[in-house]
């Protein structure tokens, strides 16, 4: 008797849905004849219409009955913020590790004849002048058996390269550059003849070994080519929560240690360590976001999580303002991330990775535990709904992103566009840098600007969707290049102006890139899919720091423009997913739910002829009433759920 009550409940709905989406249709063909626009009941509208997507998700309606956005959500999506501040800041080190210096060679065996002189004077006897009257910094006069006043008085000619390192008298902090120089220095100030431990030369970054910095920047970079596959692997292999604990262990592990590395192989190591575990929690984390929430609250997760990173950034700049060695600021930073540890055991599984694994009692003693924090109860016919997938997840590999078509042109064109809009990030941030703008300019005020970017893709996504929003942030990237293209290098203030508007679209078209992605991708590949995102991502990256290095300023620039405007095109290839549900195999993509309602459209057009002369008062009436119905989500009558 209960059941038959619910199903003929549930064939009344579906009439009434039918009805309303009757009465939608024709007010929207009386809008188009000329009938002013109503905000309000367009609002309405997009809203009914976003209850009737959730009626293709039943793990939507399962969400709706655990708590759309509880204490357990909001939970979720507050444990995302630590680990998004640590991964910007542990991300960005290296910009402040090696800050510039101004070295000499080390000559302090004239302190053997002349313990008395001053570092000026120790200088003007041992360091050759250049035509303008400036000290060659890589250049020194050899060591002589004379006296101190005749090395005064005849001076030194035989010259050549540093033969006992550097010193930077200048320096006021240590960096990875000079920090072992620094107190070598200080030892010979004393009477030592200038022999430094051997332990201490790896770190000389100078005099023709400045390309090492771009190595650190390249290697820290290359981790997302062989992490991205990595943990987008393990994130669908062995669940969303033993992938974000790795991450989280390899950033305190390789965050911490890098303050205690003694030559520069091992610090490249290292990075490259932190680089595959920040990759790792970003595809991780996002999976994770994804399928716990529904709708909106879903993009203002994801927002709120990069916007985290950005402070992030900020954070990191500040600390390494006021710490005096570059040691230290790793080891305040694996301090702060060492909390995460607690994550063990706070964090929750993603319910629907666990039914498409086949782990149907455990996915519902989660949603169960997700309702009893949020104080809800979930209707026995709802949770009976979580049954077995007719395909096992295990079935599915990358090697599907090759064999089904559809999901090879995602795949293709979001990589593409992540391909761009990496490569032009680095390219404006190389550019800015280029331009001598100080190292915490370059990460303060961007930063601020994109919290405000990333905060306005909530009012992008919720009018125009993802698809638009998408082409919207692309097309003023294009613009900023563009007028980067045509101003002088004289113009230095406009410059930088436009590099930091550039920067500001890119956040923006970031976050929307990092959401529609994880809305375009099933759940038994998402992280496999983003993984091969970062890919191109990462690709992207390593090419914008080999071709500024070795083209002229402009050629980067205009190679941005040319693939800002190829991504603008393809993002009109891509399906709209606002509103959509997830779909979790690949026999239900957003293109094939397109077309379904299509011929759904096509079929019940016949009917909507009848209903032409229906004013727009009446169709008012009949949204607004169908709307109350569908108040309650569940076709099922109080009355049935007490028995």
């Amino acid at each position: 008797m209960l059941r038959t009550e619910h199903k003929m409940a549930g064939e009344e709905n579906f009439k009434e849905e039918l009805r309303s989406q009757d009465a939608s249709r024709n007010l929207n063909q009386h809008e188009a004849a000329g009938h002013p626009h109503s905000w309000s009941l367009e609002m309405l509208l997009h809203r009914l219409r976003a209850d009737h997507t959730k009626q293709d998700d039943k793990f939507a309606n399962l969400l709706d009955a655990v708590g759309e956005f509880g204490t357990f959500q909001q939970r979720l999506v507050a444990l995302t913020f630590i680990p998004s501040i640590m991964s910007a800041f542990f991300m960005f080190a290296d910009y402040f590790v090696f800050t510039a210096q101004k070295p000499y060679c080390n000559t302090s065996w004239i302190l053997a004849v002349g313990p008395n002189l001053s570092e000026a004077e120790q200088l003007n006897l041992t360091i050759p002048r250049a035509p303008n009257g400036s000290f060659l910094m890589c250049l020194m006069y050899l060591p002589v058996p004379w006296n101190l006043d005749s090395i005064i008085h005849f001076g030194l000619n035989d010259t050549d390269k540093c033969r006992d390192g550097w010193i930077y008298p200048d320096a006021k902090k240590r960096s990875l550059i000079n920090e072992a120089q620094l107190s070598g220095w200080s030892r010979c100030r004393r009477g030592c003849r200038g022999n430094r431990a051997e332990a201490t030369a790896e770190f000389d970054l100078v005099c023709g070994a400045e390309t090492k910095k771009d190595t650190a920047h390249i290697m820290f970079m290359a981790g997302p080519l062989i992490g991205s596959l990595i943990f987008g692997l393990i994130t669908d292999k062995i669940g969303r929560y033993p992938a974000i604990l790795l991450s989280l262990l390899g950033l305190i592990i390789f965050g911490f240690g890098t303050a205690f590395v003694n030559s520069f192989h091992l610090y490249l190591l290292f990075r490259f360590g932190i680089s595959q575990s920040v990759v790792g929690y970003a595809i991780s984390s996002v999976s994770l976001a994804t399928e716990w929430l529904v709708g909106e609250h879903r993009a203002h997760a994801i927002i709120l999580e990069h916007c985290f990173f950005a402070v992030g950034a900020m954070l990191l700049t500040g600390i390494a303002y006021s710490l005096p060695h570059w040691r230290l600021l790793f080891l305040v930073g694996g301090v702060l991330a060492v909390p995460l540890i607690s994550y063990i055991w706070i964090l929750p599984e993603s319910p629907r990775w666990l039914m498409m694994k086949g782990k149907v009692k455990e996915a519902k003693q989660m949603l169960c535990y997700a309702a009893s924090v949020n104080k809800k109860t979930i209707p026995s016919n709802l949770l009976d709904e979580v049954q077995l997938p007719r395909k096992k997840v295990t079935q599915a590999s990358v090697l599907d992103f090759c064999k089904n078509r559809q999901l090879c042109k995602v795949i293709l064109l979001m990589s593409c566009v992540w391909f761009t809009v990496s490569y032009t990030y680095f390219t404006l941030s190389l550019r800015m840098r280029e331009l001598g703008v100080s190292v915490h300019f370059r990460h303060v005020v961007p930063s601020i600007m994109e919290v405000s970017a990333r905060l306005c893709c909530i009012f992008l996504l919720q009018q125009i969707g993802r698809k638009w929003s998408l082409a919207v942030t692309l097309l003023q990237t294009i613009i900023w290049c563009l007028l980067l293209l045509f101003l002088s290098e004289e113009r230095k203030s406009m410059t930088i102006l436009m590099l930091t508007l550039g920067e500001f679209s890119l956040a923006a078209t970031v976050t929307v890139f990092f959401l529609y992605t994880a809305e375009l991708l099933p759940t038994m590949l998402r992280a496999t899919g983003l993984g091969l995102v970062f890919l191109a991502s990462a690709a992207g990256a390593i090419l914008s720091l080999t071709i500024i290095n070795q083209t002229p300023s402009l050629l980067p620039i205009f190679l941005c423009c040319i693939l800002a405007i190829v991504a603008f095109s393809l993002s009109f290839l891509l399906p709209e997913t606002r509103d959509q549900p997830l779909f979790h195999s690949l026999e239900h993509s957003p293109q094939m739910r397109n077309k379904v309602k299509d011929m759904t459209t096509e079929d019940t057009s016949s009917d909507d002829m009848s209903s032409d002369d229906m004013s727009e008062e009446a169709a008012k009436n009949v949204i607004l009433n169908a709307q109350i119905l569908r108040l309650d989500p569940y076709p099922v009558s109080k009355p049935a759920l007490e028995q």
